[in-house]
């Protein structure tokens, strides 16, 4: 089987590029080795671990390749402050939509209904699509990428792209060498229903041993008050942790969060994720691109990394497709190197931002303690400098790519 391009990985980001392409006039074929089903929506199933906090950017990229629509047809909880504080101190401050004049800050959506709203866009297109491929060999054969799937089959391209995650088949195969390093801090997430609404609100308190985060999830029931939790700490902790029952568990949940909203009265299932921060040591190679999870993998401190990746995807097709308005071969290392000069650099911007702030808030010594807390509240009192976390978080800082802009 033969294609133009072939993407590795339907998932979100994976199937974002695709969607940006397809009026490319290239012969596109996503390939996954999961089934790629687009399963009903059931409005009263419990909330799933895994959220993202999507962007404005972010959501701008999805309504362009029309799936917003069917992530609001589902469910997203939009958010309009963030509260954060240092719970060994004094030190808080508040951002605020209204502060730049936007309705919210952003969404927490659940990675399932940001992934079936993007199949459901694929599967009306003339994207073609291969499920259930696990990619097993990988090589180069004269100018194009030959790949053998589990089941003996054989893909062809000259454009290759690596969509498939944190633990990349392509990346390994291929070779590409990483930096990485082990937070030494696990995650336990899931969804918790508290005693006191949320208020549109993301929360998150820094402990001695890691951030925990609450953020708020939209409840079509006015009684109930839900929120998805990052709780990252270290490993011992997080096996305690996750050897409680519910109950007991609900309980230490409430202490380590500070009662913000009332006591926990209900853990759905809990997921435990090793922390793991990697960055490929190149993006691109001759008729091949890293994109998402598959180049860069951060701490989830912020939320910021699926709004990485789809800034990847609209920087990458951008790219693409002002190559072949010029005539130039997509697959060509100088065109592919252009998306990598311009995404490279931010991305590592955001993992130092973000290793920065981990390591800011582990810090016992006593005068990094006052200076943090100091800076907390210094920060908190400079509507100026909030403004630029604020855009920030909204995505909209440094050069935007077409689908992003507003």
């Amino acid at each position: 089987m033969h294609a133009d391009m072939i993407i590795v990985g339907a998932g979100m980001v994976g199937s974002t590029l695709a969607l940006a392409m397809q009026s490319s006039g290239l012969e596109i074929l996503v390939i996954d080795g999961g089934p790629m089903r687009l399963e009903p929506f059931d409005a009263g199933a419990p909330f799933e671990a895994r959220v993202s906090a999507l962007s404005m950017a972010s959501q701008r990229v999805l309504e362009r390749l029309n799936a917003w629509s069917g992530i609001a047809a589902r469910r997203s909880s939009p958010y309009r402050d963030m509260h954060v504080w240092d719970g060994a101190g004094t030190g808080n401050i508040h951002f605020s939509a209204a502060s730049m004049h936007a309705e919210t800050l952003g969404h927490i959506v659940e990675n399932r209904v940001v992934q079936d709203a993007l199949l459901e866009q694929l599967h009306e297109s003339t994207i073609g699509l291969l499920a259930n491929a696990r990619l097993e060999q990988l090589r180069r054969s004269g100018r194009e990428w030959l790949l053998t799937l589990e089941d003996g089959r054989e893909l062809r391209a000259p454009l290759l792209i690596a969509a498939d995650g944190a633990n990349s088949a392509v990346r390994r195969l291929v070779g590409t060498a990483t930096r990485e390093w082990d937070y030494l801090h696990h995650a336990i997430v899931t969804s918790v229903h508290t005693e006191k609404p949320n208020k549109a609100t993301a929360w998150q308190r820094f402990t001695d041993d890691g951030p925990l985060a609450f953020l708020p999830l939209a409840s079509d029931k006015p009684d109930e008050h839900w929120s998805s939790i990052v709780w990252s700490t270290v490993p011992s902790e997080v096996e305690r942790l996750m050897a409680l029952d519910d109950s007991q568990f609900c309980v230490e949940l409430g202490k380590a969060f500070e009662q913000r909203l009332g006591k926990v009265l209900h853990s759905d299932r809990r997921v435990a994720i090793p922390l793991r921060q990697r960055h490929a040591k190149r993006y691109i190679e001759q008729g091949l691109a890293l994109i998402g999870d598959a180049a860069h993998s951060i701490h989830p401190l912020a939320g910021q990394g699926v709004n990485l990746g789809f800034l990847d995807a609209a920087v990458l097709a951008e790219v693409l497709l002002h190559a072949l308005e010029r005539g130039e071969s997509p697959a060509d290392e100088r065109v592919l190197s252009r998306y990598e000069r311009r995404r490279m650099p931010h991305n590592l911007a955001m993992m130092a931002a973000m290793e920065g702030f981990e390591r800011l808030f582990q810090a016992d010594p006593l005068p990094v303690r006052w200076l943090r807390n100091a800076g907390l509240n210094w920060v908190d009192d400079m509507p100026e400098a909030k403004a630029l976390f604020v855009r920030q978080a909204l995505g909209l800082s440094g050069e935007l790519p077409p689908l992003a802009k507003p």
